[in-house]
């Protein structure tokens, strides 16, 4: 009990200080007065203390088939951290940040091409935006895409070398996908492979959709001008943490469909096998 209470708050803190860290590390010539960010903060260590101190699942899918949310939570982690030192070195320059600055500023210009997710990304913002602005944001969506694309990789290794998530233990589908439910009617692998095929074509398109749906909204609401640091971080790693995360999702789904298959292949043969053993000669 003693280990479940410390670890549930371990990732609690842990996760509060992913959601800090743009004011933490940003200088008072940047940060934002307001205490909303430290009340989301403790809002979700709170969550995800409740989520992890109990026994059964609620809401966090693959709770016990590390290292699926480390990744997550690292790529989100290391997305946010290199984005706020990227703007720090607006007004508080560092060798650290002009070195962040720099690559992103390389990747941003490579990846810009037409119908590109970066081309979408700097679309998206009002045609008032200034030249700085447009550079800001395609840096740091260069720099956010790279490492959303090496999270994918990097999960893609796991599950297709390292043969995540049995490497560890038997896999328990109940614990580690509370939202679905098995008994809900149909071929549960038919199922997993259908919502793996729709999560992974979800988040190759979201990089596009997720533009042009708020530019298509500027005309009813206020457009996104991404002025505000905290508002660009932010909404540049959601940009490209939700898309990877969906599509290691949807990689994870296949793999199950894929065990659950080959387990009950294996099923079969022994039971044909058995059956002909029985059979007199």
């Amino acid at each position: 009990m003693i280990a479940r209470i410390s670890g549930a708050a371990a990732r609690g803190i842990l996760v509060a200080l992913l959601i800090a860290t743009p004011a933490l590390m940003l200088p008072d010539a940047l940060n934002d007065p307001s205490q909303i960010t430290m009340l989301v903060a403790l809002i979700a260590c709170f969550l995800t203390f409740i989520e992890y101190n109990s026994n059964f699942p609620s809401i966090i899918e693959f709770r016990d088939a590390a290292p699926f949310n480390r990744l997550r939570y690292v790529c989100l982690l290391v997305t946010i951290i290199l984005l706020t030192l990227i703007l720090k070195q607006k007004v508080s320059p560092s060798v650290l940040g002009g070195a962040m600055t720099s690559i992103g500023t390389i990747l941003g210009n490579a990846m810009d091409f037409p119908f590109s997710p970066v081309r979408m990304i700097v679309l998206m913002l009002p045609e008032s935006a200034s030249d700085a602005l447009v550079t800001s944001v395609r840096t740091s969506a260069g720099m956010a895409y790279l490492i959303s694309l090496i999270s994918m990789g990097a999960f893609l290794v796991l599950v297709r070398i390292m043969n995540w998530p049995v490497r560890q233990g038997a896999f328990n589908v109940w614990v580690n996908l509370p939202l679905f439910d098995p008994t809900a009617g149909g071929d549960v692998i038919y199922r997993l492979q259908r919502d793996a095929r729709i999560n992974i074509a979800l988040g190759f398109l979201l990089p596009f959709l997720i533009p042009a749906v708020v530019k298509a909204a500027a005309d009813l609401l206020d457009p996104i001008t991404l002025q505000n640091p905290h508002t660009q971080i932010w909404t540049v790693a959601a940009w490209a943490f939700l898309p990877a995360s969906i599509i290691m999702r949807g990689i994870a789904m296949g793999k199950i469909a894929e065990m659950i298959e080959e387990k009950r292949r294996r099923a079969y043969a022994d039971e044909a096998e058995k059956d002909h053993g029985l059979q007199p000669a």
